[in-house]
């Protein structure tokens, strides 16, 4: 059971790194897609943000995948994780066309790949930390941020007002999540540099759009992490 497991892990991995190429993609809700347009929303991130994170996520999934499958197939500490990842995966091959068609359900789905993908990372093991833990941090970690700005701009697309200040609530529920997952886990740095790598692209994205107040709330919370995923990174260090 174990190695089947391991096999459906990695199918899982390919056909959600494949998701992109499958469909139309996905850089962001389209403002056409609520009653109110949200025409580059405040929370969004810049759109070269997800290219290069996801582009590290697919591939870096794909190598644990594999190295799973090839090296650790049967050992029990891999395999506790492996079905709260697989159940994330499989919702994550299915979401950008869900998300296309409806962000509704593409929010509710993004809040159940959060959920399982926390779940495998308090689940996997501290040895081979560079094969799984930071695969699966990095995924847990965008997927915090991911989550929460959907939801933000969904809520706003469907009238939530005033808009800066209902995304930036779910800008501080985020950085809530990522803190208390952070000092739970106590060794999860790719988890906290995933969220880091979001709220930079927002600082950048309200900079460019002269939103100074909103660039500044979310480098003040870039600014509070930094202390989180430094700590995080020397229990990493040190574990064996």
């Amino acid at each position: 059971m174990p190695r089947i497991k391991a096999i459906l892990v990695l199918l899982a991995v390919v056909a959600f790194a494949l998701s992109p190429v499958l469909s139309s993609g996905f850089s962001g809700f389209t403002g056409d897609q609520f009653p109110i347009p949200q025409n580059d929303p405040p929370i969004q991130p810049l759109g070269l943000t997800f290219a290069v994170i996801w582009t590290v996520i697919y591939g870096w999934l794909i190598v644990m995948g594999v190295f799973g499958l090839l090296r650790r197939a049967e050992d029990p500490a891999w395999d506790r994780a492996r079905w709260p990842l697989l159940a994330s995966l499989v919702l994550g091959a299915m979401w950008i066309p869900t998300a296309n068609a409806s962000p509704i359900w593409a929010t509710l789905m993004i809040w159940a790949m959060l959920g399982t993908a926390l779940w495998a990372l308090f689940l996997v093991p501290v040895k081979d930390r560079f094969w799984l833990q930071a695969p699966v941090g990095l995924y847990a970690g965008w997927l915090t941020a991911a989550a929460n700005v959907g939801t933000a701009v969904v809520a706003t697309g469907y009238g939530a007002t005033p808009v800066l200040v209902v995304h930036g609530a779910f800008l501080i529920v985020a950085s809530w999540i990522a803190i208390a997952v952070a000092r739970i886990g106590g060794r999860y740095p790719f988890y906290v540099l995933a969220m880091l790598w979001a709220l930079g692209g927002i600082v950048a994205d309200n900079l460019i759009a002269g939103r100074w107040i909103f660039a500044a709330v979310a480098a003040v919370i870039f600014v509070v992490l930094i202390p989180v995923g430094w700590q995080n990174l020397e229990r990493f260090r040190r574990a064996v």
